[in-house]
């Protein structure tokens, strides 16, 4: 099965994968990605254009071969905005969607405790991209955006 994990930054996208995957499964995660290319001392949330390239990079390769076992493994796949290009594409594999939304009060605090603060953008445009705002704490399931 294909889990797409959908949520503003900061929203506990990767908490919601650590609760549910197991050692078994297929984890893509473009900050464990970035994490795993950079050398000792490198920040925890690194946002150097360089090393997000290499990792962009990476995490499409990881995409593409993923979803072809994804009938032998679970594959839980972090995407906090996907186009609608990429929305048809998870439709068409039958993902389960998984959107994470503690609300943006909670995002944001968090954002300024852990994260750049140019984060604050992506949040504002995830959340001004939603069709309904929503409020709830609890993360929810669907097949369609």
């Amino acid at each position: 099965m294909l889990y797409v994990v959908t949520g503003p930054p900061a929203s506990g996208k990767s908490s919601w994968i650590d609760a549910h995957a197991t050692a078994r499964d297929i984890v893509i995660d473009l900050d464990r990605i970035t994490r795993a290319l950079t050398g000792p001392g490198a920040p925890t949330w690194n946002q150097d254009p360089i090393h997000l390239r290499v990792a962009h990079r990476a995490r499409y390769a990881a995409i593409d071969e993923a979803i072809t076992v994804r009938d032998k493994v679970d594959v839980y796949l972090i995407h906090t905005m996907p186009s609608a290009k990429a929305r048809a594409k998870y439709k068409r594999l039958d993902a389960r969607v998984i959107t994470v939304d503690p609300g943006r009060d909670i995002v944001m605090q968090r954002i300024e405790a852990m994260r750049d603060p140019d984060m604050k953008r992506v949040a504002t445009r995830w959340y001004n991209s939603r069709p309904t705002r929503s409020r709830g704490a609890m993360p929810q399931a669907s097949r369609a955006w």
